[in-house]
């Protein structure tokens, strides 16, 4: 079995290195001291199973599993309890509150190695975040990068297929998520379906102009939206 340590404290990598020292037939391919290298080395190194830590320096555990992707099992390491619901909504193989015993890692690593099968872990962190509080941060793989955006700082999003096109401070960014799924995400006070392939924040429209037969948002930055006629009416119940 083929390991990553993620932990942004060096004695607590050196605990699960040392636990993991008593069992044959692992091999530790990389540890990583925060989400960024974790993010680069899960997608390089493909390790069967990750020891990931929640609260960590620029990305926590659950933003790295989604830049990284189902293609590993996690087993999440946390010294909060308050976290443990959520690594189970996202199909954690299991999580470890610290400080935990060998007896309790072992228990850990043996569930995560009679697993039958991978989890879905992409496609439960959405029905996660349904249970969570609106997203406060918005991250996008552009490559070898990371762009980490203000929810506050979306002007809006376009669904192009299985993308969406986030509009930000000018700036235009590609993200590889249904429109639907980040709707859910956002917080609804600050967000507004404008039409079934546009998404807008609220705070930055300038006005609506009425044509014959439809609407336009007109924003701070000059940009033209469509508004739908069900679109209009969930603009009028927001901003009377």
């Amino acid at each position: 079995m083929r390991v990553i340590i993620v932990d942004d404290e060096e004695l607590a990598r050196a605990v699960v290195r040392e636990f993991l020292g008593k069992h044959a037939g692992i091999e530790i391919v990389a540890e990583c001291a925060n989400g960024f290298d974790a993010v680069k080395a899960i997608t390089e190194l493909e390790p069967d199973l990750v020891f990931l830590d929640i609260q960590m320096p620029k990305l926590n555990g659950f933003e790295v599993v989604e830049l990284a992707g189902a293609r590993s099992r996690y087993i999440f390491v946390t010294a909060f309890d308050q976290y443990a619901l959520k690594a189970f909504d996202i199909h954690a193989v299991d999580y470890l509150l610290k400080p935990f015993s060998q007896q309790r890692f072992d228990a850990a690593l043996a569930h995560a190695r009679t697993s039958a099968a991978k989890d879905g872990v992409d496609a439960v962190l959405r029905e996660a975040a349904l249970r969570s509080k609106p997203l406060e941060r918005v991250l996008i793989r552009d490559g070898g990068r990371v762009h980490i955006i203000a929810a506050g700082q979306i002007d809006y999003i376009e669904a192009q297929d299985d993308y969406v096109r986030i509009s930000a401070g000018g700036k235009h960014y590609m993200k590889t998520q249904r429109l639907s799924e980040l709707e859910s995400q956002l917080d609804p006070a600050l967000f507004v379906r404008i039409h079934r392939s546009w998404l807008l924040n609220l705070g930055a429209i300038d006005r609506i102009e009425q044509g014959r037969d439809s609407h336009t948002a007109i924003l701070r930055d000059g940009a033209r939206l469509p508004v739908s006629r069900s679109g209009f009416q969930k603009l009028k119940g927001l901003t009377g």
